[in-house]
């Protein structure tokens, strides 16, 4: 149901209406408690599947049964008594779980006694000569458009990367009748070689690895061209971009095209979690920050838990288990479920869980980003709002810059309009090369309010 933006207080607030959010907010209000789903777009599903309950057969039909097996979800959180609150962007969590949030150009209130994040992902920076170009954009962006409105380019498309989601989009631009000029993938034979120690996980998620099979399968028998093994890649153009050029092995190609897609993987979104000062740990497998939280998504923080790709990537039909289990693990935290009923409801889905989660490291180390895509050279871009090169990152370690915090106040990389989100993992890495530690020492961004822009006025209607 709907909840109009007002100030209310409630049992639990859940921030993000993807797979986690949708299922945690429906099973926290199926055991009794009073929940408010607050979500930036409109209607429910998230970013895997956004706008799923009104997408036409057309859509469905080009978008395939994954997407499709969304609407259940939603429906099971719109049939229970949880109040949606759609078009809110969160800008502020404070500690003692008051979510500030903007509607209609209105600053707004809620209160909550517990908080569940989930916050999902969002794609990892993908730093190359050229990638600020217009005509450059992320594979997921495109995907958001084909999802949300039907969009699909009319033009031939390159696709240049890595990861299940260059060859999902690819299968769906295929059904769509778009022209794919070409797939470059960066993935390397030593990649397939370090991932066989995990094959045997794969295997038994093997309905995952059938499915990828499948989309290679389906790429191939339309004779795309399929670059393998791509290393330099850089995009051309000066006023917008006109080509993609790399190199495999000793050979150099070039694909014209005017629309490219980069992708390399996707990351937690914890802006939020960053901004409440939560202690996250640097994991070298995926190469990004998560979050510390137990089993059941409890962060050290009283009253605050996380579900979903927010939490570590894993996908979308674990993040609603995951999103579930934070939703048991609220109830009975709030005394409407005993230690015993929790934990017998609990039991399916943690052997739910781990079967979803069997392929996840096989796919960790076949994805893995390389690192030229990751540290960029001195002349790349590597924050786009204040456009800070890699190199001035560079030139602020030698003046003693230690982390991307201090780096603010070097170059201003990380304080534009998207405070960091897009650059934060790029100068985290940067500087790490540059002083030669790792990652984990050199720390990140020290995130603060507002998470998102707000007007002098949406913050006095407050």
């Amino acid at each position: 149901m709907l909840c109009d933006p007002v100030d209310v207080a409630v049992d639990v607030a859940v921030v993000g209406a993807g797979p986690a959010g949708l299922a945690a907010a429906a099973t926290a209000a199926e055991l009794g408690l009073s929940v408010a789903l607050l979500d930036e777009q409109a209607h429910p599903g998230g970013q895997i599947y956004r706008d799923v309950t009104r997408a036409g057969v057309d859509r469905l039909q080009v978008l395939g049964d994954d997407y499709t097996a969304g609407r259940a979800l939603v429906e099971r959180f719109s049939q229970s008594t949880a109040r949606h609150v759609g078009g809110a962007a969160v800008w502020n969590i404070s500690r003692d779980r008051v979510i500030h949030y903007l509607k209609e150009g209105r600053s707004h209130a809620i209160t909550a006694g517990q908080v569940i994040l989930c916050t999902g992902a969002m794609e990892r920076p993908f730093p190359i000569p050229g990638w600020t170009l217009p005509g450059v954009m992320t594979a997921g962006a495109a995907q958001i458009l084909l999802k949300s409105a039907g969009v699909a380019p009319s033009q031939p498309v390159v696709l240049a990367g890595c990861g299940p989601l260059l060859y999902l989009l690819a299968w769906q631009y295929l059904r769509a009748g778009v022209r794919i000029g070409a797939i470059v993938d960066t993935t390397r034979r030593g990649d397939h070689l370090r991932a066989l120690p995990h094959l045997g996980g794969a295997l038994a998620g093997w309905r995952d690895l059938r499915k990828g099979l499948g989309l290679i399968r389906s790429i191939r028998d339309a004779g795309i061209p399929h670059h393998r093994a791509a290393t330099d890649l850089a995009v051309e153009g000066s006023a917008r971009a006109t080509a993609l050029r790399f190199r495999v092995g000793a050979t150099s190609h070039r694909v014209q095209s005017d629309l490219i897609l980069l992708h390399q993987g996707v990351v937690p979104n914890n802006q939020i979690t960053a901004s409440l000062r939560l202690t996250h740990r640097w994991d070298d497998q995926q190469l990004c920050w998560v979050p510390a939280a137990d089993a059941w998504g409890r962060l050290e923080l009283d009253g605050f838990l996380i579900a979903g790709d927010g939490r570590g990537i894993a996908g979308g039909l674990a993040a609603a288990l995951q999103g579930q289990l934070a939703g048991l693990a609220a109830a009975h935290d709030a005394g409407r479920l005993s230690e015993l009923e929790r934990d017998r409801q609990a039991e399916p889905l943690r052997s739910a869980l781990r079967r979803q989660l069997h392929i996840r490291p096989f796919l960790d180390v076949l994805y893995r980003p390389k690192i030229q895509h990751r540290v960029p050279a001195d002349d790349v871009i590597a924050c786009r709002c204040e456009e800070v090169s890699a190199g001035e990152l560079r030139r602020s370690v030698a003046l003693g810059c230690q982390g991307p915090s201090q780096g603010k106040a070097f170059t201003r990389c990380g304080m534009g309009p998207c405070q960091g989100r897009l650059c934060g993992l790029t100068a985290t890495e940067v500087i790490a090369h540059e002083r030669g530690v790792s990652p984990a020492e050199v720390g990140h961004y020290r995130i603060r309010p507002p998470i998102k822009p707000i007007t002098l006025e949406e913050l006095a209607a407050l």
